[in-house]
């Protein structure tokens, strides 16, 4: 699949964005409902990630992200979120819980759910989210499908192949289905014991690993 020209909803390289200021920034929000189990494990493995491929702790640009539908604000992940983390080296300090807002949605480029029906959520606050809100799994589905050939260099910056890989997402959609509509969940752990925790934080490493390096271009490390 070849990424197109950017779509509606959908910014390029060469826009601006909130007050006209120049994009140079790509912001990736992951939302789940309570902010203290998935949301923050897929938010921080994403930047452990871009950290790892990248060499740089501000992961080129790319500022990843995390709230809740029903977002417990202000309230430290779980511990066995902080447990997944620990197993994959990823930092899990310094973490708040927040609720979902309007001006988080306006100011992403790119909503990764942990379901369907966050997603749904998302999409029907406005503001013109369809094109750049998927469930983690579903965006890991179509980016797959994408030929990475097709995207912007490296050298072109990590923010200009985000948009072009958002782009090329959104326009295969509705051609490359879920075989099943569970295949795009991440069932919530909340309550469960640490082996479903650490299930669950599998699950994400897996769908993420796609999606990181065809952001950067770098493959996981051996």
């Amino acid at each position: 699949m070849t990424a197109p020209d950017a779509g509606r909803g959908i910014g390029n390289g060469e826009e601006t964005g909130t007050f006209g200021l120049p994009m140079t920034n790509f912001r990736i929000l992951h939302v789940s409902t309570g902010n203290v189990c998935r949301s923050p494990i897929t938010e921080r493995l994403t930047r452990h990630a871009l950290a790892d491929r990248l060499g740089d702790p501000l992961w080129g640009g790319l500022i990843v992200e995390s709230a809740g539908t029903w977002g417990h604000e202000g309230a430290p992940m779980e511990a066995n979120a902080e447990t997944v983390l620990a197993d994959f080296g990823a930092d899990a300090s310094g973490f708040m819980g927040r609720e979902l807002l309007d001006e988080h949605v306006i100011m992403a480029d790119l909503v990764l759910t942990a379901t369907r029906d966050h997603r749904q959520q998302v999409i029907s606050m406005g503001h013109s989210a369809g094109l750049r809100t998927f469930t983690l799994k579903e965006f890991t589905r179509l980016v797959r499908a994408i030929d990475p050939a097709t995207l912007p260099p490296l050298e072109d910056g990590v923010v200009a192949r985000a948009r072009a890989l958002v782009r090329a997402a959104a326009a295969l959609r509705g051609w490359l289905l879920a075989p099943t509509a569970e295949a795009d969940e991440v069932y919530d752990p909340y309550g469960a014991p640490l082996t479903f925790f650490r299930s669950i934080g599998d699950e994400i490493h897996q769908a993420l690993d796609p999606v990181v390096t065809a952001l950067t271009g770098v493959p996981a490390r051996a």
